[in-house]
């Protein structure tokens, strides 16, 4: 998971901004809660990248 949500993050803000521009709020809702999807997609990325880090540390000093 190279990306880590940075995508979500980037398409969520520019959906926000456009939505304030044309006062569509339902579309600035949208995409604040693709940036709240993004920023969970990163977290979730570095937990699991952690976690492989240990495991391969494991089997390093297991060996």
């Amino acid at each position: 998971m190279a990306d880590k949500g940075g995508m979500d993050k980037v398409k969520g803000k520019a959906k926000e901004m456009t939505g304030k521009v044309t006062g569509d709020r339902r579309k600035e809702a949208s995409g604040r809660a693709e940036q709240a999807k993004g920023a969970a997609k990163k977290v979730t990325g570095e937990a699991h990248d952690r976690a492989r880090g240990v495991q391969d540390s494991l089997h390093r000093d297991g060996s």
